[in-house]
């Protein structure tokens, strides 16, 4: 009986102690966060979840899905229209630039311009 007791006060009392070393990592929780920022913001510029994983390859998927769920729900309830993402992902073009000393070619990728549209054309279109 005394055996019991002991297991079970030990029990309660390490319930509410941190233990070093096993906190969880801070980092972990950032990017669980960035991802599910992810998805919401690619539900309100009305991609669709396939695109946004496409887009975003390095994100966790679920926490992606989970955002992308969150804010679907809320703009449906709040009557919420998306607005067209204006900016896809940037295709990636090979620039060569060659090296005369080394007689070496070096690929660099560079993303081509984007211009975005003028704001005042985006506000007198919706009036």
């Amino acid at each position: 009986m005394n055996v019991r007791l002991l297991i079970t006060t030990v029990t309660l009392l390490l319930a509410g102690c941190v233990i070093p070393g096993m906190e969880p990592d801070p980092r972990i929780a950032q990017r669980e966060a960035e991802a599910k920022a992810i998805g919401g913001a690619c539900r309100y510029g009305l991609r669709g979840i396939e695109d946004c994983y496409s887009l975003n390859e390095e994100a966790s998927k679920a926490a992606i899905f989970d955002g992308w769920k969150d804010m679907d729900q809320y703009m449906r309830e709040n009557k919420i229209e998306g607005i067209r993402a204006a900016v896809a992902k940037a295709e990636q073009v090979e620039v060569i630039l060659e090296d005369k000393s080394a007689k070496t070619v070096v690929a660099d990728k560079v993303p081509p311009k984007l211009t975005p549209k003028p704001a005042t054309a985006a506000i007198a279109a919706a009036h």
